[in-house]
């Protein structure tokens, strides 16, 4: 099964959906660093979509990564969620 940004679709998917619960631990591994580089603009994608999809833990987590980013990070962010939402 191809990867899911260092896991595999299938543990972040259940029932065909993806779960928001695993997409809020990809926003955290990448704003955290864990077992990859820091990365903010990808931690704020995961956990908007995070967000979007319900988790109200991955909505608090995304306006602290967002304090820490440029607008143009920001912009970055808010487009890479729109296109993965798009093509999922």
């Amino acid at each position: 099964m191809a990867q899911f940004d260092g896991m595999t679709s299938e543990a972040a998917m259940h029932g065909g959906e993806f779960r928001a619960d695993a997409l809020c631990e990809m926003g955290l591994k990448y704003a955290t660093g864990r077992g990859c580089s820091i990365d903010l603009v990808a931690a704020h994608k995961w956990l908007n979509i995070a967000a979007i999809k319900g988790s109200d833990r991955a909505a608090e987590l995304r306006s602290d990564v967002a304090a820490s980013m440029s607008k143009m990070e920001l912009a970055a962010a808010l487009r890479a969620a729109r296109e993965w939402m798009t093509m999922h």
